[in-house]
């Protein structure tokens, strides 16, 4: 099957952090260079890649891609829902791109709107380099500065559960409550906050 061809400059666009109990969602957008370094063999689906081999894939992106990078802060997922809030940290990354794209392509089965021609792509990240791209640079980003927010906050294991909701990060909000950092909206905070 030939795979589809879409008029550029191309953008392509993930979020990472829709399922964490804490912190914001991170979106990033990407428009590939004209010819692809070696080190893009290696780019892939974010959640197939290592840590450290994110962390390796990281800078490199960055200066050889256009990239803009997005974020929607906890009160916005509370007062919106994730999805919205997942659309607006697309749109800010998107805006923050140095070029205009013609086409985005992004990851999953909705899409925000754009100033663009936009397709809504289900496993986009393993289909193409630029989804896969952005992957890479919202997960990063995204676990960089939950790392510094476990520096704040100590005891939820934010370094390395990312908000998720571990058994580490269960503990702690059984010993410390939730902090500013916490999405209220969500049904495990939500139902602590109605006991206390």
């Amino acid at each position: 099957m030939k795979k589809a061809t879409y008029p550029g400059p191309v953008c392509g666009i993930d979020e990472v952090g829709r399922g964490p109990w804490a912190g914001p969602v991170v979106a990033a957008a990407v428009i590939l260079p004209a010819r692809l370094p070696r080190f893009f063999s290696k780019v892939t689906d974010s959640k197939k890649l290592s840590r450290e081999q994110r962390e390796a894939l990281f800078t490199p992106l960055l200066e050889y891609c256009a990239v803009g990078i997005g974020r929607a802060e906890v009160e916005e997922i509370d007062t919106v829902n994730i999805l919205q809030a997942t659309f607006l940290a697309m749109q800010r990354a998107f805006a923050e791109l140095p070029e205009r794209p013609v086409t985005a392509l992004i990851d999953g089965n909705r899409m925000p709107e754009l100033t663009c021609d936009t397709y809504a792509i289900i496993g986009g990240d393993l289909k193409h380099k630029s989804i896969a791209a952005a992957s890479i640079i919202a997960k990063v980003t995204r676990d960089r500065f939950m790392k510094q927010l476990c520096e704040e906050f100590p005891g939820y294991n934010w370094s390395s559960n990312a908000g998720y909701g571990t058994k580490c990060h269960q503990r702690g909000l059984a010993e410390r409550g939730p902090c500013i950092h916490h999405r209220r909206s969500f049904a495990p905070i939500r139902e602590l906050l109605e006991v206390a």
